[in-house]
């Protein structure tokens, strides 16, 4: 082998590399935002709860309020 086929050899592999971590990422957030839309980390039960622990009693539109901005917070 020639010097110049290593090289096309070794630049060839470390493309690769970059290229499918790239992809790698890109694909792992793609799965990740999906999976938090389609399942909120906190639930309005869960918002309740909190609101009881704090002596609160919640209303509707407090749970509705905190739940839009949850949802909006995992679109950015």
């Amino acid at each position: 082998m020639t010097t110049g086929a290593i090289v096309g050899i070794v630049l060839g592999i470390i493309g690769a590399l970059i290229i499918g971590g790239l992809l790698g990422f890109y694909i792992a957030t793609k799965v990740f935002k999906k999976q938090m839309k389609e399942n909120p980390p906190i639930t309005a039960d869960q918002i309740r709860a909190m609101y009881a622990q704090m002596g609160r009693k919640p209303s509707e539109q407090q749970v509705n309020q905190i739940m839009h901005m949850m949802k909006n917070q995992g679109k950015k």
